[in-house]
């Protein structure tokens, strides 16, 4: 006997299908019908947990958000130091977007950037989150002497979350011919090294008359 499925079960089954879905045929030829086929369910009840299809894009970039949030309190939690808390935030956004490869198809569909604008400004509200977050380690490592004190934070910031975007562009359309986690380490040590807060030359000493 099949044990009937709670409501939020069958959001959240209907939200991981748009998301795989996402990957597989692009978020802009996303239909309900397809999400109805894949967890075996009529269009209509689709609806009757997701009003409409913008409603289910929403629940999309909630789920991203919470998966991302979880990622920084994972990447943060065992680590004080700021040269380990910021390379660790953006391996954790990395390691989700390789576990869920629709994320990239979204960030640059049309239907995030013409269609929908509560989905706009939801992805907009995480990405201004995650730099937040950055800056916040960027302003840590300063304080302590281990980053550039000539870095604005944001910039700074900035800069780490380009290096995400432009890696997850690369790697989907490589076909994820490579391990993304592990490309983003090598260059994530690079900017590191920019950042730092350049070792103090020694002190000569005078020379004797």
């Amino acid at each position: 006997m099949s044990v009937r499925k709670t409501a939020e079960e069958r959001k959240d089954e209907i939200l991981e299908a748009a998301l795989h879905l996402s990957d597989e045929v692009g978020p802009d030829r996303l239909s309900t019908e397809a999400i109805a086929q894949r967890v075996g369910l009529t269009q209509p009840g689709i609806f009757r947990h997701f009003p409409t299809k913008q409603s289910i894009w929403l629940g999309v970039a909630e789920k991203i958000s919470m998966a991302m949030q979880a990622g920084w309190r994972r990447a943060l939690g065992t680590r004080e130091d700021a040269e380990d808390r910021l390379p660790s935030l953006v391996l954790a956004q990395l390691k989700l977007i390789q576990s869920v490869p629709g994320i990239p198809a979204i960030l640059f569909s049309r239907e995030l950037h013409a269609e929908n604008d509560l989905l706009r400004k939801a992805v907009l509200g995480l990405m201004n989150n995650f730099r937040k977050a950055l800056s916040a380690e960027f302003k840590r490592g300063q304080a302590d002497g281990k980053f550039r004190g000539d870095l604005d934070p944001d910039d700074a910031a900035l800069i780490l979350i380009g290096l995400v975007q432009g890696l997850a562009v690369r790697w989907s359309l490589s076909g994820r011919t490579f391990a993304l986690v592990d490309e983003g380490s090598r260059f994530l040590d690079m900017h590191m090294r920019f950042f730092r807060e350049p070792a103090q030359a020694p002190a000569t000493s005078e020379k004797t008359q």
